[in-house]
């Protein structure tokens, strides 16, 4: 019998990609997004194994519960949970809309959260599972024209690297992948493909961060940083003041037209 991997935010970018991934590694999936369209487009594709899709905004407060609820009703154990899901919002705090950074939040903090707690609670039960949440290179600094933004992936990587202590000895395994600018549907919804970082420097595809977030979960590995330069990047604050620090990220999203 296959397990089970629930993917969130699995209609474009990194999730749709490790849905492929998980599929070709014959697991049967549970995909999560707003999208029934697309979600029900890649279940066609997927015909190897089982699919369920399930439609839901998780930025909804309770959505995450919602989710369980209906797995449960249907006897599925998830095995694998990859909280994928999230957005930012590029530009100043101060000009944002805070309807959309308290969305921002629900969706990158709460309902991954929620999720962690709540398949992961069974995981521990069982002694067995796996969970990546999708972090970023945002998550070691702090970031100028993207503040909640990194602020969330912040608590990201925290709470995995803490959970993956916690629940090392009841066999679950919890690791962050944390990747630098990606080609996926998140560059244009945060409005980054305008910043100097997006135009001077050429990204990994989806397949790639994707691809090497499950091996890296496969593998144990806690904290999964993607490609050598964000490796580098991810230790710049242990050598430099943060007030430096902060300022080099600045100057790097700054818009080229400001």
């Amino acid at each position: 019998m296959n397990k089970t991997a629930l993917i969130t935010g699995a209609s474009i970018g990194i999730g749709y990609e490790f849905a492929k991934i998980f599929a070709k590694n014959n697991y049967d999936l549970v995909l999560v997004a707003r999208s029934t369209d697309k979600l029900n487009q890649l279940a066609k594709e997927l015909s190897n194994v089982k699919v369920l899709v399930i439609t839901k905004d998780l930025s909804i407060p309770g959505s995450g519960k919602e989710i369980y609820d209906e797995l449960k009703q249907k006897n599925i154990q998830v095995d694998v949970l990859v909280n994928n899901a999230g957005f930012g919002d590029f530009g100043f705090f101060h000009k944002a809309k805070i309807e959309k950074q308290l969305q921002m939040i629900d969706l990158n903090v709460r309902s991954l959260t929620e999720l962690t707690h709540l398949f992961g609670s069974l995981m521990v039960a069982r002694k067995e599972g796996k969970i990546i949440n999708v972090a970023s290179i945002a998550s070691f600094q702090p970031g100028p024209m993207f503040s909640v933004y990194y602020a969330t992936k912040h608590y990201v990587l925290a709470l995995s690297e803490g959970l993956a202590n916690e629940w090392k000895d009841f066999g679950v395994t919890v690791s962050a992948l944390c990747p630098g600018p990606t080609e996926s549907g998140f560059m244009a919804a945060s409005g980054i493909r305008e910043s100097k970082l997006a135009k001077r420097f050429k990204m990994p595809s989806s397949y790639e961060v994707a691809l090497y977030g499950y091996e890296s979960l496969m593998n144990g590995k806690t904290v999964a940083v993607h490609g050598m330069m964000n490796k580098i990047l991810a230790q710049t604050s242990r050598f430099f003041p943060r007030k430096v620090v902060t300022g080099i990220v600045r100057k790097v999203q700054d818009r080229i037209s400001e």
